[in-house]
């Protein structure tokens, strides 16, 4: 997987166009096989919520899933977008910055 949780991305379309964001869970669906990622701050919806018996009603905003082609990974060293690539270091596989060739983990 290229964008873990707790990477820093960048959302390349859609109305959060622009913004950055910590990644804070990501999804894959099996059925059709995409990729869900959820960005802190980014793709907000507001829910509203119905009273119960001890708790009045009220509207909350909650992060949405987007498409994991729809951000970038922001490269930790110059903080630009970047592709992420894999090398192999001994006996591990670790993610590789494009621009900056710097390792991610």
């Amino acid at each position: 997987m290229k964008i873990k949780t707790n990477d820093i991305v960048k959302v390349l379309s859609g109305k959060s166009r622009g913004k950055t964001g910590k990644v804070l869970q990501v999804l894959e669906q099996k059925k059709n096989g995409r990729t869900y990622v959820v960005v802190e701050g980014v793709n907000i919806l507001k829910k509203h919520l119905r009273a119960q018996r001890n708790q009045k009603g009220q509207v909350i905003e909650l992060p949405a899933p987007v498409d994991v082609s729809n951000v970038m990974l922001v490269d930790p060293k110059s903080n630009k977008p970047t592709r992420v690539g894999f090398k192999k270091d001994g006996d591990q596989k670790k993610r590789v910055a494009k621009k900056t060739g710097e390792y991610i983990d």
